[in-house]
């Protein structure tokens, strides 16, 4: 599988956990990890979820660079997942409530034709989940 040529990094605390969530959430795969010199934290992991990549690492507040999303804030960003059916959606939402994510829109029938439902994971990332109406 090649690389996507477009991936989200997010920053995530604890990134093990993160992973665990997403593993269990969204069924992501692992395809590579770095640890950090440290140690105690993840500097690099790459998942493989519905066939793209996310990349995700600890926060570093060391190199000043990013940041994990604050309590309360509004997503910047949302990470958007196509499926090849409503029921997927549903399935992977109910998934992801039961490991913790709140659900911002309940699956629901949209009006521009997709099985929609959003949530924001426990550690402040926005996802967005489409699959097809059944016919």
């Amino acid at each position: 599988m090649t690389r996507p040529r477009v991936a989200p990094y997010l920053t995530v605390s604890p990134a093990a956990a993160a992973i665990a969530f997403y593993t269990g959430a969204f069924d992501a795969k692992q395809r590579a990890i770095m640890p950090s010199v440290d140690g105690l934290r993840i500097a690099h992991c790459e998942l493989s979820i519905n066939g793209g990549s996310v990349m995700l690492a600890d926060f570093f507040p060391e190199f000043g660079q990013t940041r994990v999303p604050m309590p309360g804030d509004n997503a910047t960003v949302s990470i958007s997942l196509e499926y090849d059916s409503g029921k997927d959606v549903d399935d992977i939402c109910a998934r992801a409530a039961k490991l913790g994510a709140k659900i911002e829109t309940q699956p629901m029938n949209s009006f521009w034709g997709t099985r929609y439902a959003s949530l924001k994971d426990p550690f402040g990332h926005r996802w967005i989940l489409n699959g097809p109406l059944e016919k």
